[in-house]
């Protein structure tokens, strides 16, 4: 009959849609963090205490790693090929201090094999198990482990005994070159968006501004990069004049840009104080 005619025509499609299904992505829903406000906001004892890597964030699917936003991460077949099935929460992480460069692996659309054979994949939560923060970490444990995966790491969670110690334990990580600590409530369920059972501890505040003009240097930096006009989402405009390597400094943050820069506190009018250019934020 002539309908089967079409018969082929309908597997062939079929086909193509499972195949365009498989190789897209979803935005996944994520735990944010906020910010630790300090002495007596939180009873310390009741959450688990980790290390906070200045990674790229990345969700594994159970069949690949995604962007905060959405995008893939090209990692190599042999980079996952151990992974579980099971959706991970965690972190790219190069090392301390190497954001710049593990930025420029996870970046390229066609993978480095090379380059990417000194990353590592450091997971800290499981979304998807309903039970509190505590058990997913045993869980986690026991998923790493049998996975038995050379890039495939647990994120060390520990206790800390009050808030001196945990500002002891800031200063360390800070001191060996780390951005900060992360604490997560041990009886909690995985929330998605920012939730008061996450908290960052930094020993600085960080914020988002888009670079409006470059400003030229003087002395040292005469051809280059003095420092960046920045105005924040408020429309408060400052300058940026420090944290920048010499490389950035002859090539700048293009204007329209977004960065993040560092500061600490902010002088009665609200201007940054002491702001400390950061990163040029990812669109990863």
């Amino acid at each position: 009959m002539p309908y089967l005619l079409f018969i082929p025509i309908i597997l062939s499609l079929l086909v193509n849609c499972a195949y365009s299904l498989a190789d897209s992505t979803t935005v996944p829903s994520l735990s944010l963090a906020k910010k630790y406000k300090g002495q007596g906001a939180v009873d310390l004892s009741q959450f688990w205490v980790s290390e906070k890597l200045d990674g790229v964030r990345a969700y594994w699917n159970g069949q690949k790693l995604i962007s905060r936003q959405g995008t893939l991460y090209p990692a190599p077949a042999w980079f996952i090929a151990k992974f579980p099935t099971q959706p991970l929460d965690g972190e790219l992480w190069l090392g301390r201090g190497k954001f710049q460069p593990l930025l420029s692996i996870v970046r390229k659309k066609q993978a480095l094999e090379q380059e990417w054979q000194q990353v590592n994949y450091c997971v800290f939560d499981l979304p998807l198990l309903k039970k509190p923060f505590s058990q997913r970490l045993k869980k986690l444990q026991q998923i790493v482990r049998l996975a038995d995966s050379p890039y495939l790491k647990l994120v060390k969670q520990f206790k800390v005994a009050d808030e001196p110690d945990l500002m002891q334990t800031l200063a360390e990580i800070v001191d060996k070159g780390g951005e900060g600590l992360m604490l997560h409530r041990a009886d909690a369920l995985y929330h998605t968006g920012r939730n008061k059972d996450l908290l960052k501890v930094k020993p600085y505040f960080d914020a988002e501004a888009t670079v409006i003009a470059q400003i030229a240097g003087k002395g040292k930096y005469a051809d280059k990069m003095g420092a960046l006009l920045v105005e924040t989402a408020q429309g408060l405009q400052f300058k940026i004049g420090s944290g920048f390597s010499d490389v950035e400094r002859s090539y700048p943050p293009a204007i329209g840009s977004v960065i993040t820069y560092k500061y600490h506190g902010k002088t009665l009018k609200g201007i940054p104080k002491f702001a400390s250019f950061l990163r040029i934020r990812t669109t990863q």
